[in-house]
């Protein structure tokens, strides 16, 4: 059987001497490998660990039940903000209603930043939306997530340094491993028939794409939330209200 990480989180209810050395032993015992430990949140622990046996897992998820200092939350298959948590010490927020929508300030950037170097990691089709008033630090996130996933990012239209609407991409940009960043407002606003064109083209590539202003994006064109995997939301402060009015006017001026 091929070797597997497992994410076990566990609330201390009593935090006696000894406890983590207990359950250091048990996995041990079980041969089962601690790759990363940490606490995550208050009184509370995380380990990523590591089999080849997922018996193992299942007999220890039944014997930590009979421990009464703990209480087992999660014994799963890692996601990626398990993976966060433990090496952060906290967890990502997250919408309660809306469940692919995570939330970041401005001074999480180092989580965020993380955050997207991971989503980028993955291989395939998937469309990322990034929220945030102008220079909360989207497109220098987008950058840095790419650098730490060791993709190239490559502008499809932005406002970094003036607003850019690409019409037409050379070969080596145009590979699927590649980071492909969009301005909502721009692509839609400012948008001519050529970019629309390679818009549309870059939309169907398997590949990563981040969307900023998605919202705007939604309402200007022919896609829709459900087009969207992940909607990630940047504030200077918890309590911004992030709005469009005050500044989607530029976007329509003249260079």
């Amino acid at each position: 059987m091929e070797t597997k990480q497992w994410y076990m989180e566990y609330k201390i209810h009593k935090n006696r001497p000894g406890l983590l050395g207990d359950i250091a032993s048990l996995l041990g015992m079980l041969e089962v490998n601690i790759m990363t430990i940490n606490g995550v949140e208050d009184r509370t622990r995380g380990m990523l660990l590591q089999t080849d046996d997922d018996e193992k897992i299942e007999l220890l998820g039944k014997m930590l039940q009979k421990v009464d200092n703990i209480t087992v939350n999660k014994l799963r298959t890692p996601t990626i903000v398990d993976i966060l948590a433990v090496r952060h010490g906290r967890y990502i927020e997250r919408d309660s209603d809306d469940r692919k929508t995570f939330r970041f300030t401005r001074d999480e950037l180092g989580l965020l930043v993380d955050f997207l170097g991971e989503v980028f990691k993955r291989d395939g089709n998937q469309v990322i939306g990034l929220r945030g008033m102008p220079r909360v630090g989207k497109t220098e996130s987008i950058i840095a997530g790419s650098v730490c996933s060791n993709k190239r990012w490559t502008f499809v239209s932005s406002t970094l340094l003036r607003q850019t609407v690409r019409s037409q991409l050379s070969e080596d940009e145009m590979q699927p491993n590649n980071i492909f960043i969009i301005d909502g407002i721009v692509s839609t606003i400012r948008s001519n028939e050529k970019h629309h064109g390679l818009l549309q083209e870059i939309m169907a590539m398997p590949s990563t794409k981040v969307i900023e202003h998605p919202d705007i994006f939604v309402k200007e064109s022919h896609y829709e939330y459900s087009h969207f995997d992940i909607i990630v939301e940047l504030r200077n402060t918890p309590d911004e209200e992030i709005t469009y009015e005050s500044f989607t006017a530029n976007y329509t001026d003249d260079f």
